[in-house]
């Protein structure tokens, strides 16, 4: 990674260790995060995936909710926040909690055939990220991205001037096949109209 992508992963990371006691408000789980949740969850029910890593998993919610309802074999979360992954130690001892950054994984060359990531997409060096869950991923491996969205195109400033970048669907389809991904499925995440103002999608792929 760059040194500024370096300089604003720390920075985030300080962030959220600090905002960690809010994320599990259960406001913001049932009409923020439990959407996006349900849609990794349908994803990898019907891949019928058995060795799962959760990327930047936070508190740990999703990685939890995708041990106790799918019971794979092997499910990791993986966050950089020391804060969030104290939390998702005290929700459970089934999961194997790690610290690390999604573009540099602690796994092997094809150890996993899923890897999701939720409402964090848009802090990754993109494209380092999804060359990442490429190299980790079995062959026929899922990868299930769900992030925000403009549901209409907007000028982008340039990476330096930003601290994240939301790509629009036809961008995000393009760097999942640039990372050697083929999409089986993209679209907008269901949620209920009241909260319509979240505008995100979910990216499928596999590992062809």
């Amino acid at each position: 990674m760059s040194a500024p992508r370096r300089t604003l992963n720390s920075a985030v990371t300080g962030m959220w260790t600090l905002l960690s006691p809010a994320y599990d408000l259960p406001f913001l789980q049932r009409w923020v995060y439990r959407p996006p949740h349900d849609e990794v969850i349908a994803a990898l029910r019907a891949h019928q995936s058995r060795k799962i890593a959760d990327i930047a998993c936070g508190t740990g919610v999703l990685s939890n909710r995708i041990e106790r309802e799918l019971q794979p074999e092997e499910i990791y979360g993986v966050d950089m926040s020391d804060g969030m992954l104290a939390q998702a130690r005290a929700k459970s001892d089934r999961v194997r909690w790690l610290r690390s950054p999604a573009e540099q994984l602690p796994f092997d060359d094809g150890a996993l055939d899923a890897v999701v990531t939720t409402s964090a997409f848009h802090f990754f060096d993109q494209p380092a990220a999804l060359r990442e869950f490429h190299r980790v991923l079995a062959l026929g491996g899922l990868v299930a991205v769900a992030t925000l969205s403009a549901r209409q195109h907007v000028v982008q400033l340039p990476n330096r001037w930003k601290p994240q970048h939301n790509p629009p669907p036809a961008e995000m389809r393009g760097l999942f096949e640039d990372a050697g991904f083929t999409v089986s499925d993209q679209h907008r995440i269901r949620r209920p109209l009241w909260t319509q103002v979240i505008s995100d999608v979910i990216t499928v792929g596999t590992r062809s």
